[in-house]
């Protein structure tokens, strides 16, 4: 396994993190469709994890309702000191008024509700789940670091956030002091590059890690996907077409990943988690799996080297069309350069 600087902090976490959203899951939810993995199941991918040298964990207070939380800290148990345990707060979580949200009162509440399931003194990562559009961004702020104060969590992140909600809260605690978030998680796969617009740009310049969820959008990239197969029946993607997908292109790019699979003798998972880890804003890549045989060949994936060839045949088919403002800062980017213009040329139709 390798390990990577979790944003600008002093740990070290494996470049890749177990998600446990298929943990637990009410009869009828969601969450029976996602995985609805009892503890058996949660005991054997833990471990399997743990002895392959995954050290990073991810959850949420709202994944089975709570059941994922409790599952994972069982599954833990006593290796729980080798382990970095990353949850979440923000989704509704009861039929109260005040029961979902940012704002001081269930952040508070939801966080101790949270150690009590993952049976543990403190949270090594919290994280906002959803931008709070009613709370003042400054209560939040003060009442995560209330919690960093109390020995209760030791870092603080966000997930779904645009970039300017992040910019905005990194100004808030910078002016009163408070803890700053040190990563995001975010959707991003070879079908959803969307973050490399704003985003990624603003990450590295703030120096808060990435950490992508679904790298895989949602199995389409599992490999069971190909342009004359619609994939498993039993597949979650069949059942629950999430995230939103362009499908012609994403059949092409598997084409391609299929191309350099045989080429690295690597699955098509394998390229497409490899592709992420080649990527230096990545700090580490959540992986979900409901068997062994899926978390094994997601696994190998931190073996995969693509070469610079590769990386190249795959960006060019995956890569976005630039939209403005990036296509005014390519034309621009001579500017500073000493005795350089503007080259027109390329933009004049010839008559």
């Amino acid at each position: 396994m390798q390990y990577q600087q979790l944003g600008s902090t002093g740990v070290f976490v494996s470049r890749l993190c177990f998600g446990a959203m298929t943990f637990g899951g009410a009869s009828g939810s969601l969450y029976e469709m996602i995985g609805a993995l009892k503890q058996k199941d949660a005991d054997s991918l833990i471990g399997t994890c743990l002895d392959a040298g995954v050290n990073f964990f991810d959850t949420a207070n709202v994944y089975g309702e709570g059941e994922s939380e409790a599952l994972l800290g069982k599954a833990l148990g006593g290796r729980r000191k080798d382990a970095v345990i990353a949850t979440k707060v923000y989704s509704r979580m009861g039929p109260g008024v005040n029961q979902v949200g940012s704002s001081r009162l269930n952040i508070i509440q939801q966080a101790e509700e949270s150690l009590k399931r993952l049976n543990t003194d403190y949270i090594d990562l919290y994280q906002l789940h959803g931008f709070d559009w009613i709370t003042p961004l400054e209560e939040t702020m003060k009442a995560l670091d209330h919690l960093v104060k109390q020995g209760k969590v030791l870092y603080i992140g966000c997930s779904n956030f645009a970039g300017w909600h992040v910019m905005k809260a990194q100004c808030i605690s910078m002016q009163f002091g408070l803890e700053k978030f040190v990563t995001l998680q975010s959707y991003y796969s070879l079908v959803g590059r969307d973050l490399e617009r704003e985003i990624i740009p603003m990450l590295n310049d703030q120096k808060i890690g990435l950490l992508p969820w679904s790298p895989l959008a949602g199995g389409l990239l599992s490999g069971k996907f190909l342009r004359n197969n619609a994939g498993h029946q039993t597949s979650r993607r069949t059942k629950f077409d999430f995230p939103p997908v362009e499908m012609e292109k994403a059949y092409t790019i598997i084409d391609v990943l299929q191309e350099v699979g045989r080429r690295r003798n690597a699955s098509v998972a394998q390229v497409a988690l490899a592709w992420l880890l080649h990527q230096p804003i990545v700090t580490s890549v959540i992986i979900g799996a409901k068997t062994l045989a899926q978390l094994k060949d997601n696994l190998v994936s931190v073996d995969v080297a693509l070469s610079p060839e590769d990386l190249k045949q795959i960006d060019d088919v995956s890569r976005l069309k630039p939209e403005y403002p990036e296509w005014m800062f390519g034309l621009q980017s001579s500017d500073r350069e000493p005795g350089k213009t503007r080259d027109w040329s390329k933009m004049m139709k010839s008559s």
